[in-house]
């Protein structure tokens, strides 16, 4: 009886120092290394990818965000055509799947799941191309995919090089600037396939937008 009693507390015992061991290691420890290793190795990854714009961050660099300037009547957003604009939003709570930007709500992340049939998303689409069009003086042809469709996450903080310098001209126009200024602003913001060979190239919208804005405060030397 003696025997099985310190057997038992044994194991309970060495169960116990093994939680607790387990425990700093994997629960203080480890943590501890790995952030430090981030800190001191990818800093700006480590914290979130911010952008940050005269000392104040601006959001991040990984997730899109709108650009309005207000409602109207209908309660719709109206983007601000000072700004180049991300690509529709249509996260999992819009009832409006891809259609002008619901807004790009961390909460609703996801897909429509509406297949390319769906009369829904046909409409909405072709309802953007036409916007696309007027707003910045393009043939409907040549209007790329990314502007009137939104991305798997519904959160993509990239648009295509097509569609940056589709809306270079009206961006250079309503602040004022040159528009080869713009342009080449675009150009130094469009970053290539990664390794080479991965993916298309791209442009980050708040990048690119919180360059313009630097810009534009400064005078429009760029």
């Amino acid at each position: 009886m003696n025997n099985s009693v310190r057997n038992t507390a044994r194991l309970i015992g060495a169960g116990l120092r093994a939680l607790l061991v387990l425990t700093v290691v994997c629960g203080v420890v480890y943590p501890l290394v790995v952030t430090g290793v981030a800190q001191a190795a990818f800093p700006g990854k480590a914290n979130g990818s911010e952008v940050s714009s005269h000392g104040k961050v601006v959001g991040s660099s990984l997730i899109g965000q709108r650009y309005d300037k207000g409602k109207d009547k209908r309660g719709n957003p109206v983007p601000d055509l000072r700004f180049f604009q991300p690509r529709p939003a249509a996260g999992l709570g819009s009832n409006r799947a891809n259609g002008v930007n619901t807004g790009y709500d961390l909460q609703v992340s996801g897909a429509s799941n509406l297949g390319a049939t769906n009369t829904d998303l046909a409409k909405a689409v072709k309802e953007r191309k036409r916007w696309v069009s007027e707003t910045y003086g393009v043939p409907e042809a040549k209007v790329p995919a990314d502007a009137v469709t939104s991305s798997g996450s519904g959160l993509d903080p990239d648009i295509s090089p097509a569609y940056a310098e589709l809306q270079a001209d009206r961006v250079a126009r309503e602040n004022h600037l040159p528009g080869g200024t713009v342009r080449r602003l675009v150009e130094r913001h469009t970053d290539a396939r990664t390794l080479g060979f991965l993916g298309e190239p791209r442009v980050n919208v708040l990048e690119l937008n919180t360059a313009l804005k630097d810009l534009v405060h400064g005078g429009g030397k760029g």
